[in-house]
């Protein structure tokens, strides 16, 4: 970890505190959406392929946000660049709510969702930028944390959504209210973000964040690169699915209501909070592989629960399942990043083919359910967890005292 700054540690604290606040922020905004999606494939009618195809519109707007979010960031600042991302993203999720409430077109809402895909992707990048810097200024490691409070925001936001749910709130009323506590939030929170310089003679100028630069492309010819990629995309894609299907697979695959559905997706996301809370611990003591294995495992045993238990049965399940999707995506963005002088272009392969699970998940979930059932579907998951475990050994800890593999080397 990088040396503490010459920033005074009060100064530096309330930045942590503030990006703490941010990511639960984020956490809300997406699961208030994320906690109504059976709500909105029901207002809408909608197969579960064309609930797939309009939730692909999101995952491709914030995939469009990914690679301008360094280069807003860069010029304006984390700050300037949350408060777009967030504005984008509310707004655009009280849309979706007016759309659906007043029974507009499929096509109209997927116009929105890409739109709150985008200001989520600018969102997401610029905060965890913002984090990195509050890191190297605070002088110890504390990005598992930031997710663990993103996740601790979908939790609360999600057991809101299965009240606003059952008593049949519409969804504008749900989502205008959590924009008006998030914009209250964020208000708060930017303004104590990092200065983008310290002052002149400091022993170490800190900056939020820049665009990673050279050649990233390298990065693809490399196989260990490309092996902790498979992780990340198994990892995304185990957690991913769980966020857009679960509550739909207990609505329509156990026959419960809506707002037991958004409860059986409370619970993943409880436990996916708190497999983060405790793992960094868990992995000091026992290292990445060994860790990793367990986690896909328990993704693997929580899928079978969730598809082949009955409605008890798919509650643990749920929770089998969270713990084992918790770590996976943390991991590998740090495996990615072991050799510091090749970070940059490594982290940009992984979280490439990382966040195509994004782009390709939802789509085929619905595509299989369509055929299928959206609760067989889910058994997709243990088939790319099996890949991960294939795959776990590339993201092993480089020997102490020795660089992480450079190009060129067997490893990558």
């Amino acid at each position: 970890m990088t040396r503490a700054t010459t920033l005074p540690r009060e100064q530096v604290a309330r930045a942590r505190l503030a990006v703490f606040a941010v990511f639960a922020l984020a956490g809300v905004v997406f699961a208030s959406w994320a906690s109504r999606i059976a709500d909105t494939k029901a207002a809408l009618d909608l197969t579960p392929g064309e609930l797939g195809t309009t939730l692909l519109a999101a995952s491709l707007g914030s995939v469009t946000g990914l690679p301008l979010a360094g280069r807003i960031t860069d010029r304006i600042g984390a700050a300037r660049t949350v408060a777009a991302g967030a504005v984008t993203a509310i707004v655009g999720v009280v849309g979706i709510g007016v759309l659906v409430d007043t029974d507009g077109s499929r096509l109209l809402v997927a116009v929105v969702l890409f739109l709150t895909g985008l200001g989520i992707g600018v969102w997401d990048v610029a905060m965890n930028l913002e984090g990195a810097a509050v890191e190297r200024a605070w002088g110890r490691s504390v990005m598992p944390h930031f997710h663990a409070a993103f996740s601790a925001g979908t939790v609360a936001a999600a057991l809101v959504g299965s009240l606003m749910s059952w008593a049949q709130v519409p969804l504008t009323v749900h989502f205008a209210g959590a924009g008006l506590v998030g914009g209250a939030l964020a208000v708060w929170a930017l303004p104590r973000f990092l200065p983008r310089i310290v002052e002149a003679g400091a022993e170490e100028e800190v900056v939020e964040a820049s665009v990673p630069t050279g050649a990233p492309r390298s990065a693809w010819l490399e196989p260990r690169t490309l092996l902790i990629g498979v992780v990340v995309l198994a990892a995304a894609f185990t957690e991913g699915t769980a966020n857009d299907w679960l509550a739909v697979a207990f609505v329509d695959g156990h026959d419960l209501p809506a707002w037991a559905g958004v409860l059986g997706f409370a619970t993943f996301l409880t436990f996916m909070t708190v497999g983060r809370i405790v793992g960094t611990g868990i992995l000091d003591r026992h290292g990445r592989v060994p860790v990793l294995r367990v986690s896909f495992t328990l993704a693997v045993v929580g899928a079978l629960l969730v598809v082949f238990g009955g409605p008890l049965l798919a509650f643990v399940g749920a929770a089998v399942w969270g713990v084992g999707a918790a770590l996976g995506f943390p991991v590998g963005m740090s495996a990615s990043a072991d050799d510091p002088a090749r970070a940059a272009a490594r982290m940009s392969v992984v979280a490439t083919i990382g966040y195509a699970a994004f782009i390709a998940g939802p789509p085929l979930l619905g595509y299989l359910g369509d055929h299928v059932g959206v609760l067989q579907a889910l058994l997709v998951v243990g088939a790319l967890a099996l890949l991960a475990l294939a795959s776990v050994t590339s993201v092993r800890e480089p020997e102490s005292g020795a660089a992480a593999p450079r190009e060129g080397s067997p490893l990558g």
